[in-house]
């Protein structure tokens, strides 16, 4: 695997130069200018440690366990065509790019990002978008990769505006880490090439994981975006050491709504190879999410899903606050955000 290995604060480098040099023959390592200062400038102990577990390699990477794959969330198998997977009808992943601007230690596709220049070959660009034309039942394109954000507001723009320009597609969404990762690549060009469209409806998904990566030049790069009149969701992965706390999630989703993102989707972590050491159990990520509701605004709260391992989609794993009524077949037994229960619909007034 390529890399572009960009030394890390000397308090957060390897002690053990072969594991590292280990590491970065198999997955990507790359960390921004801006990345070094957001962990060494980190308010607390804390978010520093949460910043660098994201960003900074660990020998843990090199501990592959039996259910970690390359593929963990099976792409492969709905790839019709280079560059694309197509596993709802309605929408589909267009992956134009497979660099970032930094890499991080728990990317579902680490098995594929970061090597040479990363841009789909324009043959395979063409085929893929040709494919999006024929198709009339794709009204959702979703950029990936990679980070779409790093190719050049050239070729972004051109891109968006070929996908913009056929008649079925009513939105054309894009997932990224730059406004993390290197904010001040979010330029005007860079925004007036996300503004481009004229039909379809352009989205921007900000991939966050910690109230500390909202820096003072992360928060601009944001308001240049939303400031154009791009609408900006939340995308989080919850990671063990990072924001495995009620009170890390609540900072963060916080720090996303006042910063106009609406947090979208927390995402369990995938069966990515290496990345044992920040994945929790289902079960812990489930109480999680419950002690949230009742306790933070509604904007405040995202969809907890899992990508089903082997290409079997998306599906939210929240915890259920119904449950059946043993002795009323016609009702339901509610549990409110503090644990209590309650009959739905309930006892008329007076009755039994």
């Amino acid at each position: 695997m390529a890399t572009d290995a960009s030394p890390a604060p000397a308090d957060l480098a390897f002690t053990d130069a072969d594991a590292l040099a280990r590491v970065a023959e198999r997955f990507a390592v790359r960390l921004t200018p801006h990345l070094e200062a957001a962990i060494a400038e980190a308010p607390t102990d804390a978010a520093r440690a949460a910043l660098a577990r994201q960003f900074v390699p660990s020998a843990a990477e090199l501990e592959i366990t039996p259910d970690e794959r390359a593929d963990p969330i099976g792409d492969d198998v709905h790839s019709p065509v280079p560059g694309l997977v197509h596993r709802y009808p309605d929408r589909v992943l267009l992956m134009p790019v497979e660099v970032c601007a930094a890499y991080c230690r728990f990317c579902f596709r680490r098995a594929v990002v970061g090597q040479g220049d990363g841009l789909l070959p324009d043959a395979d660009l063409d085929r893929a978008v040709a494919y999006i034309a024929e198709r009339p039942d794709i009204w959702e394109v979703i950029l990936t990769g990679g980070d779409p954000l790093v190719l050049s507001p050239r070729r972004l723009k051109a891109l968006v505006a070929r996908l913009d320009a056929i008649a079925h597609v009513g939105v054309i969404r894009l997932h990224s880490r730059l406004p993390v990762h290197d904010p001040a690549r979010v330029t005007p060009a860079l925004v007036d090439a996300l503004a481009a469209a004229a039909d379809s409806a352009v989205w921007l998904a900000v991939h966050a994981n910690h109230a500390a990566e909202f820096t003072a030049e992360t928060r601009n790069a944001l308001r240049r975006l939303s400031g154009a009149g791009i609408p900006l969701v939340g995308q989080t992965v919850l990671l063990r050491g990072v924001n495995d706390t009620a009170e890390a999630l609540t900072d963060l989703f916080r720090a996303m709504v006042r910063n106009r993102i609406k947090p979208y989707y927390l995402h369990h972590p995938d069966l990515a190879e290496g990345t044992g050491h920040v994945r929790l159990p289902l079960a812990e990520g489930r109480r999680l999410v419950k002690a949230l509701r009742g306790t933070v605004s509604g904007l405040c709260q995202p969809t907890y899903v899992l990508d089903i391992p082997g290409g079997h989609g998306k599906v939210p794993v929240g915890p259920d606050a119904l449950r059946d009524d043993p002795g009323h077949t016609d009702a339901t037994i509610v549990e409110d955000p503090w644990g209590r229960p309650h009959r739905y619909p309930p006892v008329p007034e007076g009755g039994a």
